[in-house]
């Protein structure tokens, strides 16, 4: 079996991707204001449903994997709730009261309340009101300066990571009194008041902050920077900061508490691994025709096409990477396996491609290399 799966689900980008719990559906943002859900058929996908009530371009899709939800976000300043009522996704009203577009939107784990990342400075906990049948919000806003990029649940359904072009990634207390039952203490702190910064943190490069993830356990976090720098911040710790000589990675996720796979504009993923408590870059994780260099850099490709007298418009089969992914790759998510252990994880990119990756696979073949 190849240790990847690569489909061709749209001809221009797709800016993000969620699949339902059994894997047997996927949506997509195809880089206008629909979301597309397609239903897995023998070998294939085919389009099954439209959702077009967005006016702007869709940013950001999560899917809740036990209450089967979608929620939606857009640069028309709205979130939609969406549920499949007799094969009819129908949309629910969010009160976000933002001014800006939203950015990015995560279900928390226990999928009672979402946050939505915003251009206008601020983040929106959502949560359910049965009194009046629609979702309403509370904003997250101190001490974030800039339009906020991306967001990742802490596995106690309380604290939230948030990364920002103010060039920080921090760890807030998104806990609201009436939704949330009182949550243990934790590594990052153990009182939870809504909006206390328990973390702030930057890798010193000047790059704004792209992705942040918390570690399966919830003791760690990692993010991603526009200055090409991955970092890891244990609480109470300092921070390792990885710098790269290649693009900036815009997704990352935790494959198990001592590995990242993150992904970006090098059109490839790669892992990070902990070794003798350091962290550093291990590989490039891809089974395209030929070796890819994990570390080169657009200078460099550039300068190969100028020596070799290549356009990088024209039709010569050398201007075509040597990676799966033709373009850049905008989102990774977790495919099978656990959090702690992820065997599969997919991507998706601005080639229109849906690629989901057989990680043990690929590691096994790579320790054969080796030997």
């Amino acid at each position: 079996m190849s240790p990847t799966e690569v489909y061709q689900l749209n001809l221009g980008p797709i800016t993000a991707h969620a699949f339902n719990k059994d894997r047997t559906q996927v949506a997509i943002c195809p880089n206008n204001n629909e979301v597309q859900i397609y239903t897995k058929a023998g070998k294939d996908w085919n389009l099954r449903y439209t959702l077009a009530e967005h006016d702007k371009l869709v940013t950001s899709i999560d899917w809740a994997p036990e209450s089967n939800r979608l929620v939606t976000s857009s640069q028309d300043r709205n979130t939609y709730v969406w549920n499949l009522e007799a094969d009819v996704w129908k949309p629910t009203l969010v009160l976000l009261r933002i001014n800006r577009a939203a950015t990015f939107v995560r279900w928390s784990p226990l999928e009672n309340k979402f946050a939505v990342a915003s251009g206008a400075r601020v983040i929106a906990v959502c949560y359910f009101d049965e009194e009046h049948n629609w979702w309403t919000s509370k904003h997250l806003k101190k001490p974030i300066r800039s339009s906020v990029l991306s967001l990742d649940w802490h596995p106690n359904n309380t604290l939230l990571a948030a990364g920002s072009a103010d060039f920080k990634a921090r760890v807030i207390s998104a806990f609201i009194k009436g939704v949330d039952k009182k949550p243990p203490p934790t590594a990052w702190g153990e009182k939870f008041p809504f909006n206390t910064v328990l973390g702030e943190f930057s890798n010193g490069g000047g790059g704004w902050i792209h992705s942040v993830a918390f570690s399966p356990s919830g003791e760690a976090l990692a993010f991603a920077g526009h200055d090409s720098e991955i970092s890891i911040v244990y609480p109470g710790g300092a921070i390792q900061s990885i710098r790269l000589t290649s693009l900036p990675y815009l997704s990352l996720i935790w494959a198990s508490e001592e590995k990242i796979i993150a992904a970006g504009h090098d059109c490839v993923p790669v892992l990070f691994e902990k070794i003798n408590e350091k962290w550093k870059l291990s590989r490039t994780i891809d089974a395209g025709k030929k070796k890819v260099v994990g570390e080169s850099t657009a200078f460099d490709r550039f300068r190969d096409w100028d020596s070799k007298g290549i356009s990088s418009r024209g039709g010569n089969e050398d201007s075509e990477l040597n990676t799966i992914h033709q373009n850049t790759i905008t989102s990774i998510r977790y495919y099978a396996g656990t959090r702690e252990n992820v065997t599969h994880f997919s991507t998706s990119g601005l080639d229109g491609k849906l690629v989901i990756w057989d990680l043990e696979s690929l590691e096994s073949q790579f320790r054969n290399l080796k030997v």
